[in-house]
């Protein structure tokens, strides 16, 4: 700090002896000025190095990883609200922490993936409209956001196959944020969240995949609910279905209102095959579905663009 007021005074003191230009003759004014523009910037260019300096080490000296309290020895213009998790995040904890009391273990779905896990290893003819970038946002790489977490299935598969051979099931869910090439509106996001279930073992049914849907409805609804099931189509699932349930009552529902929640189905032979599990052998189901429509029933909100939206009024609503 001595060292900045001695160079601003030195500045000063500059500034001083150039206005004694003017009394100097006509013929002496150009080099004159020459040596004290010089000196000037020198003493500029010392000036910004001393307060770059000054300033990193003030951040130096914080230390951001210690705690103090939401404003507690903070200065007022600092001052600020606790923080409190997205309405999203904690309904995916809970979504996952349902499936781990049914025994399943819990994967996290990537962020950016590729052509083979996207399609490829999901059964996707080569000519699949999904392919195409109307669906389906891609990068200049060539890599693809994914569009369903489905796209862990392959991974999940390969991953857990040792299970198989201990005698044990293949038992895991994946919840992820997806990405869709749509006109957003209050019931569509290009951004949202889905989560994944894959079950294999030697004798599981489709039965099994029913009892458990219609379990994991039941607890995140915390009521007892009716369930159908109506034909389906996916690439990587034979036979498909979409799955369906009672209207909640938190939506006001009446016996014989259905919605469908998700689609879901026996693994396709080509899918087993592509991990390296015998089709003859072993059987799998699979679903996928939304979380942000779940939480959107739960709640009874009326418009997914809440979600991403960041408005503080919608977000403490859930923090009450």
């Amino acid at each position: 700090m001595q060292e900045l007021e001695k160079l601003k005074s030195e500045l000063k003191q500059v500034n001083l002896e150039a206005a004694k230009i003017r009394d100097l003759p006509v013929e002496e004014r150009a080099e004159f000025g020459k040596k004290i523009n010089a000196k000037r910037q020198k003493i500029l260019s010392d000036i910004q190095e001393v307060e770059r300096h000054l300033a990193d080490a003030a951040v130096d000296a914080i230390d951001v990883t210690a705690w103090c309290g939401i404003n507690e020895g903070l200065p007022e213009f600092y001052s600020c609200e606790a923080g409190s998790e997205h309405p999203l995040t904690a309904e995916i904890r809970r979504v996952a922490g349902i499936y781990r009391d049914l025994g399943f273990d819990v994967m996290e779905s990537k962020q950016l993936d590729d052509e083979f896990h996207m399609f490829d290893s999901l059964n996707f003819a080569k000519e699949h409209p999904a392919r195409d970038g109307y669906d389906t946002f891609r990068t200049e790489e060539g890599f693809i956001p994914p569009a369903h977490t489905s796209t862990m299935q392959h991974r999940v598969l390969k991953m857990y196959k040792p299970k198989l051979d201990e005698g044990k099931a293949i038992a895991v869910v994946v919840p992820g944020r997806v990405y869709r090439n749509e006109d957003v509106d209050a019931t569509h996001e290009h951004t949202f969240y889905q989560c994944e279930g894959v079950y294999v073992s030697k004798d599981c049914t489709m039965g099994n995949m029913l009892a458990i849907l219609r379990e994991f409805f039941e607890k995140y609804y915390e009521q007892k609910l009716e369930i159908r099931t109506q034909p389906g189509y996916f690439p990587f699932t034979e036979p498909s279905l979409e799955f369906l349930i009672e209207k909640p009552k938190s939506l006001g529902g009446k016996k014989g209102d259905y919605l469908e929640m998700l689609g879901c189905g026996m693994i396709h032979p080509n899918v087993l095959k592509m991990a390296g599990i015998n089709p003859e052998e072993y059987h799998g189901f699979a679903w996928g579905g939304g979380i942000d429509r779940l939480v959107m029933l739960r709640y009874g909100l009326m418009d997914v663009r809440y979600f991403e939206s960041g408005n503080l009024k919608f977000l403490r609503e859930f923090c009450k």
